[in-house]
């Protein structure tokens, strides 16, 4: 059994979510977006940049790792790529389809999965968890082991 695999998967079932747009998961606290270089390499192509120029742009290293960066509004601290004017009502993100794992496994992060009660927490964050159509145990087990740690 690896670190990742839970024996109580108290969520067997599923559990419904579905993005709200609503920038929750991309702004608040200080925090860290990792990256890898694929990913870097990724997301500079999507917004047509060299990957020197997206480093120097949206990105600062933290010991041999990089994230992204964040810039203060009357939301916290927003991603640098979280775009709230495009959308009237949305916040999107600018790379959305090359974006990093961090942000394509939310909400299904292990200490999100830990128990009902840490999910019940997550959903006080996050308007989308518990909407929409059941997500089923074999896609959340693959986003959560996905998860960068």
């Amino acid at each position: 059994m690896t670190a990742k695999t839970h024996q109580n998967e108290w969520y067997a079932d599923g559990l419904p979510f579905q993005c709200m747009e609503c920038g929750g998961c991309c702004t608040g606290a200080p925090g860290f977006v990792w990256f890898t270089a694929e990913e870097g390499r990724a997301m500079a192509e999507a917004l047509d940049m060299t990957e020197a120029a997206f480093h120097r742009m949206f990105a600062h290293m933290f010991g041999k790792r990089w994230s992204l960066k964040e810039r203060k509004t009357q939301h916290g601290l927003d991603c640098v790529l979280l775009d709230r004017e495009t959308v009237p009502g949305k916040a999107v993100c600018r790379v959305y389809a090359a974006r990093p794992a961090q942000c394509r496994t939310w909400p299904f992060w292990p200490e999100n999965l830990r128990s009902p009660e840490t999910w019940r927490q997550a959903a006080k964050q996050c308007p989308g968890i518990n909407q929409g159509n059941v997500v089923p145990i074999e896609q959340i087990r693959i986003q959560r082991d996905a998860t960068p740690e």
